[in-house]
């Protein structure tokens, strides 16, 4: 059984904890404060633990943390996550409110977050995947009609292996190309 170390423990990290773990999959939820993930209810598949542990645990690592964190937790778990695939569901939204209802980015047009997580992990094999869907659309599609998952990282290999667990999913995957076409799948999530 594969087993799956979730980097993040917000109401996206725990969906996708939880539908990993109703799919088959060990998993454990990595948090940098455990205790507030005591009413996680996992089942018998599902742990807790801080960011190193999960890195370390997991075979497929997924990434689900703010978006103006990921750097700062990538550089945390960069040995737990080398030679591994990294799901990548960050957004690179600032902090700031949105205006007149627009989120702003802290990437410029020329850049994504994946190619900076890339940049700082290069042995680990990033595809951005899942970060444009509302939470509840990511586990709960293959009750309906098949959606298209945009996908891109520079690695064919992890691209494949993404493939394989967004079908698990429900997702028919489309691959856009290298990391740099992140910076059109991130912009999808604007409108989130």
């Amino acid at each position: 059984m594969k087993k799956v170390g979730v980097l993040g423990s917000g109401v996206v990290g725990r969906t996708l904890a939880d539908g990993f773990e109703k799919r088959g999959y060990e998993v454990m939820l990595g948090t940098g404060n455990p205790k507030k993930l005591l009413d996680w209810q996992s089942g018998t598949n599902g742990k807790v633990g801080s960011f190193e542990k999960a890195a370390d645990f997991g075979d497929v690592i997924v990434l689900a943390v703010k978006g103006t964190a990921a750097l700062t937790i990538v550089e945390q778990v960069k040995v737990g996550i080398s030679d591994k695939l990294v799901l990548d569901v960050t957004n690179p939204i600032s902090d700031e409110k949105p205006k007149d209802g627009v989120r702003k980015f802290f990437t410029g047009p020329d850049e994504s977050l994946m190619e900076k997580l890339q940049e700082l992990v290069p042995e680990a094999h990033f595809v951005k995947a899942f970060n444009y869907m509302d939470s509840k659309s990511m586990v709960n599609s293959a009750k309906s009609k098949a959606q298209v998952m945009n996908i891109c990282g520079n690695e064919d290999a992890a691209k494949a292996e993404a493939k394989e667990v967004l079908a698990q999913f429900g997702f028919k995957s489309k691959d856009l190309g290298k990391a740099e076409l992140a910076r059109e799948i991130e912009q999808m999530a604007i409108a989130l």
